[in-house]
């Protein structure tokens, strides 16, 4: 094991994460046949078969499973280096790497790094957009938004506010459901939530919009999705209300249901002397902040 090469071990991981030689040539750049090669030279240095060939692709043996959580490790460690010297302690210069969840990384982040991206052009921001995010504490990013207050030991945490949440609809759904005056006639309603995220179910249970058990008509634990049936007029369901507004969504019983929930801006201790990742996480917070204020 201590003479493999990792670029051997990065078209493994490439395979896997494609299905294919020719979609790990793709992401890393390299010509199909090197990535054959090193694919090759790897299980022969391991001694054990990697991946079986079928007419879909390569799907990866018992062996290859058995090592992918290494992979990926390495992998992480890789790109963390790699981000630390891109530019020393430089400003200007570098990555940054942002972790955030679907719906924050897409409806409310781009907007808001624009005017620091136009101000540092030499600056380049990996965007890491999904609901499993990355771990602050091993580095797999370098600053994470998130709406649950980060747990992990050895990070600066930063509240940079708070969304304010409400029950929204399209005025398609409206014209063709009515609209409720109550929260028992909106249960009545279609409505839109989680699918199998028990956290989210819980959370309507708790400010009363439904109860355990509840069928929606629309059931998927993708935010952006949940946006989208919203947008096309679906059902009725919860939504921030900024971006509710910038999508002309109706307000429901804005007098009777509401309520918050955080948002904070992390990332680990060690970076608070590296310039461009110090200069983004204060300008970021600050536009989070001035946003959610607004």
């Amino acid at each position: 094991m201590s003479g493999l090469e990792w670029e051997s071990q990065r078209v493994f991981l490439a395979v896997l994460r494609s299905g294919s030689l020719s979609g790990a040539a793709r992401l890393l750049g390299i010509a199909q046949a090197t990535a054959r090669r090193r694919l090759e030279n790897l299980e022969a240095s391991l001694g054990v078969s990697l991946f079986t060939r079928t007419p879909t692709g390569l799907t990866p043996t018992a062996s290859a499973r058995g090592l992918t959580h290494h992979a990926e490790s390495m992998a992480i460690a890789a790109e963390a280096f790699n981000r630390m010297a891109s530019a020393d302690t430089d400003v200007a210069q570098g990555t940054v790497r942002l972790a955030s969840s679907d719906l924050l990384g897409v409806e409310v982040l781009p907007e808001l790094l624009r005017g620091f991206h136009h101000s540092h052009p030499g600056l380049n921001l990996e965007l890491s957009i999904n609901d499993s995010l990355e771990d602050i504490s091993r580095q797999e990013s370098d600053i994470a938004v998130r709406l649950l207050r980060p747990s992990e030991a050895g990070i600066v945490v930063r509240r940079a506010g708070a969304l304010r949440v409400g029950i929204y609809a399209s005025a398609e759904c409206i014209d063709r459901y009515g609209k409720p005056t109550s929260l028992e006639a909106l249960r009545r309603g279609p409505l839109i939530g989680p699918d199998r995220r028990s956290a989210d179910l819980r959370r309507l249970v708790e400010v009363g919009l439904c109860e355990a058990g509840q069928r929606f008509v629309i059931a998927t634990d993708n935010h952006l999705a949940q946006l989208a049936a919203l947008k096309a007029g679906l059902g009725f369901g919860l939504c921030p209300a900024t971006i509710a507004a910038a999508h002309g969504l109706i307000h429901i019983l804005p007098d009777s249901f509401s309520f918050e929930v955080d948002v904070w801006i992390a990332m680990h201790n060690d970076l608070r002397n590296v310039g461009r990742i110090a200069r983004t996480f204060g300008a970021l917070g600050n536009a989070l902040s001035e946003y959610l204020a607004g």
